[in-house]
């Protein structure tokens, strides 16, 4: 866990409680230093440790403390400049809760080891939405809760009203259900400009395969029908086999079936092989991988990891994954 959540923490009881309240707690947890580095990484379960000897001495709720240290965390932020990308994150309140995977995915370049949580919505009308978050993380629906409706208030200047209308665990991730009420006059608008007539550029399938190299296409039995050149030369077997064999879905959190990735199109995928891939030169093919000696010597073998956009094409009834590779490093 990065420091800037335990920061939050320690500024939100120092702002309201006091220095002295603080210093209390973090002595009664074996906390020597009085601040933490906010890109430090500390023990995952030391916030869930903090918060709950900070209820114990405060006197106040689970739900009462991290709603409002959620609430707190908008403002807190902005001394590092977050709130300026939090105000440009869409015109209106449901462009913002359609964009969280997306901020998460920009925010991964700043905490390269955050444990990204994923939300999904559905259920939209002008009254509001159904909002579906999923963590590995225990403790934090009402820490999500507030910083939600402080956003709505503090950017969007609208009030929100959020009600947790269930909660399940699904193996090691916990999904929460939330019912949003809110001025959502801006879907209305958003359908009608979908219906409009538009005019397309026509555009082949070769061109298209060409301009996204590790594409994947598919069908509604999940079988791989087409795919990118680049991926034809790492991947050659993947085509005419279920891309679930080959490929398993980290984001969203979401089951890895073609219906439920309809109903997600918004959100950003990422598909990781499931086993490794061996770079190599293959001198029969006509697209050459080309590999320094060291790597040939030490046979890497690495995890082929995609992250893009889940496309419906309707005239082929399938689904177009625009994926383009991951590298966690320049030298991979």
């Amino acid at each position: 866990m990065y420091g800037l959540l335990l920061e939050n923490l320690s500024e939100y009881i120092k702002s309201v409680y006091g220095e002295e309240k603080w210093d209390d707690i973090r002595r009664q947890t074996g906390i020597s230093s009085p601040s933490f580095g906010v890109h430090d990484d500390y023990d995952e379960n030391l916030l869930n440790t903090l918060a709950g000897k900070a209820q114990e001495i405060l006197g106040v709720s689970e739900r009462e403390f991290m709603d409002q240290m959620g609430v707190y965390f908008v403002a807190f932020v902005s001394q590092y400049g977050y709130d300026r990308v939090l105000s440009v994150l869409g015109r209106h309140m449901r462009d913002f809760l359609n964009g969280l995977d997306n901020l998460h995915e920009y925010l991964k370049f700043s905490y390269p080891l955050m444990r990204a949580p994923s939300f999904i919505c559905e259920n939209e009308t002008r009254h509001g939405l159904t909002l579906h978050y999923r963590t590995k993380r225990k403790g934090f629906v009402y820490y999500t809760m507030g910083q939600i409706r402080e956003v709505a208030r503090h950017f969007y200047h609208k009030d929100m009203q959020i009600a947790l209308v269930k909660s399940d665990l699904l193996g090691e991730t916990n999904h929460y259900t939330f019912q949003l009420t809110f001025d959502n006059r801006a879907f209305s608008l958003a359908t009608l400009a979908m219906t409009r007539e538009e005019k397309h550029l026509p555009i082949s399938a070769s061109v298209l395969f060409e301009i996204f190299p590790f594409c994947i296409v598919f069908g509604a039995d999940m079988v791989v029908r087409s795919i990118g050149n680049s991926l034809m030369v790492i991947v050659p077997d993947l085509l005419s086999n279920k891309i679930t064999d080959w490929f398993e879905l980290r984001r969203p959190l979401i089951s890895f079936k073609f219906q439920t990735i309809l109903n997600r199109t918004n959100n950003i995928f990422e598909l990781v092989t499931v086993e490794a891939v061996k770079k190599r030169q293959d001198v029969q093919r006509k697209t050459e991988i080309y590999l320094s000696e060291q790597e040939h010597e030490e046979e890497v073998e690495k995890h082929l990891r995609l992250k893009g956009q889940m496309i419906y094409m309707e005239k082929w009834r399938m689904i177009m994954f625009l994926g383009t590779p991951v590298m966690p490093k320049l030298s991979s």
